[in-house]
């Protein structure tokens, strides 16, 4: 009972260096068994004397570590990764005050870490377009008014717009940019030789 008590003192004991508890374990501890079953991990304590201690905890998932970044910042990258490459990626959310799991600032080599160990697939040139999907400048030059008017339309709601996160581009889809221009011609008729341009004054 005694020696327990000195074994706990030492342990606790402000000036127990690392290596004097591994001289402590390796005189209490006759061995370790490890096994793991699915995720499980158990390992089972021999000590001296013939007592044992049963531990089981989880293993960490493929991608997951002790430095995890914050389940919202991946979830941002997804939707980001939809639209535009690494490096805007990292730009993003780096205005938006976003850290990596060790607090560094985003690059592009980080994001694209990131997208690998979470199975995101990275942004290839032309796929947005291939959904249908455009960007405000993109429907600036559709509707041959400035950016600024798009960004207009779409506070108005009057051009529904999503954005994946504060700061990100708006996306617009192209069949809402026609929506727009078929009600603007069949309220003012066309205003353009060009049937993908259109003049719109909101003043």
């Amino acid at each position: 009972m005694r020696l327990g008590t000195d074994l706990e003192s030492l342990w606790n004991h402000p000036a127990s260096s690392v290596e004097i508890k591994k001289r402590i374990l390796r005189t209490v501890l006759k061995e370790i068994v490890v096994t793991k079953q699915g995720s499980t991990i158990r390992r089972l304590l021999h000590w001296q004397g013939g007592d044992h201690t049963e531990l089981e905890f989880e293993s960490n998932r493929t991608g997951q570590h002790r430095w995890s970044t914050s389940a919202e910042t991946v979830d941002i990258v997804r939707a980001l990764a939809r639209s535009l490459p690494d490096m805007a990626i990292a730009s993003v959310i780096n205005r938006l005050g976003k850290r990596t799991a060790r607090g560094l600032t985003w690059t592009a080599a980080r994001v694209c870490i990131l997208r690998r160990d979470h199975s995101i697939p990275a942004y290839r040139e032309g796929e947005r377009q291939e959904r249908n999907e455009l960007n405000a400048a993109e429907v600036a030059a559709v509707l041959g008014v400035s950016g600024a008017t798009v960004l207009r339309l779409i506070r108005i709601r009057e051009l529904p717009a999503t954005q994946a996160c504060a700061g990100a581009p708006w996306i617009v889809m192209r069949t809402d940019v026609d929506a727009l221009i078929a009600r603007r011609e069949a309220f003012t008729g066309p205003q353009s030789a060009n049937p993908d341009q259109l003049s719109i004054d909101l003043q």
